[in-house]
């Protein structure tokens, strides 16, 4: 199965086994949703016009910023009824909550309490190294272990959930020596999976799509599909899907 029609899935240690969920039904809903931005031209689609965060505005993704993942995942209730998900990956314009997206997989005030501080703080020694006050080498240091410091504390607000009822912090999933990479967490799949674990959904199909402006490495374009990422989504997701889907 491609990468794209199996858009999650991820080894199971558990059940020694690769779990992974097609796309389905979820590519009508991923073009439903394109076609929303294309015509609303911003992602806070549960405000009126009038009332619309300029924030939130897609011109943002074709700016600097360049382009973002979008997901959309396709579930059934206890019922038999539809639920459509849909999330961002990371932030959006530095906002990691909207209505109507699934939410990050932390806490965002006690994230802010951590990060506000210690970016600061780093900050000020990047602009003191710049400056070339006092022992560069020493300042160096000092930043690279607070930036290191920080991503533990911030990493450590991340549990992930399945469909078992099981949870286990991030830091199980990345044991090697590069550590946990940057945005581990943060894709459209995770939010997706763990928005549907808490509102007990049974996931049936998710999709991801680029929006936007071209990346810097050329490797995702406007209105393209793409399954999820090997190096921070793949060591996640069997564990994600255990419990719902084979």
């Amino acid at each position: 199965m491609t990468s794209v029609e199996a858009a999650s899935y991820g080894w199971c240690g558990k059940c020694q086994t690769e779990h992974h969920l097609a796309q389905g039904s979820a590519r009508q809903h991923a073009h439903d949703l394109m076609r929303e931005l294309g015509d609303l031209k911003r992602i806070d689609l549960l405000s009126d016009a009038a009332n619309a965060d300029p924030r939130f505005s897609t011109d943002y993704l074709f700016g600097e910023a360049l382009g973002q993942m979008f997901g959309v995942l396709v579930c059934e209730d206890a019922q038999g009824q539809i639920v459509t998900l849909r999330a961002f990956s990371g932030q959006y314009n530095a906002a990691w909550s909207l209505g109507g997206w699934a939410p990050p997989l932390f806490d965002v005030a006690a994230y802010e309490r951590i990060m506000t501080p210690g970016d600061h703080r780093i900050k000020e020694l990047g602009r003191a190294i710049a400056a070339g006050s006092g022992d560069n080498a020493a300042l160096k240091a000092e930043r690279k272990r607070l930036s290191q410091s920080l991503m533990k504390e911030l990493h450590a607000l991340y549990h992930l959930k399945n469909f078992r009822g099981e949870t286990k912090p991030l830091s199980d999933f990345f044991q090697h020596a590069n550590g946990i990479p940057t945005g581990a967490g943060d894709c459209c799949a995770p939010k997706l999976l763990n928005q549907a674990i808490g509102q007990n959904l049974r996931p049936r199909g998710l999709a991801e799509f680029y929006w936007g402006a071209t990346n810097r490495s050329g490797t995702r374009h406007h209105e393209e599909f793409h399954g999820s990422c090997a190096s921070r989504c793949h060591p996640i997701l069997g564990f994600m899907l255990c419990g719902a889907v084979t």
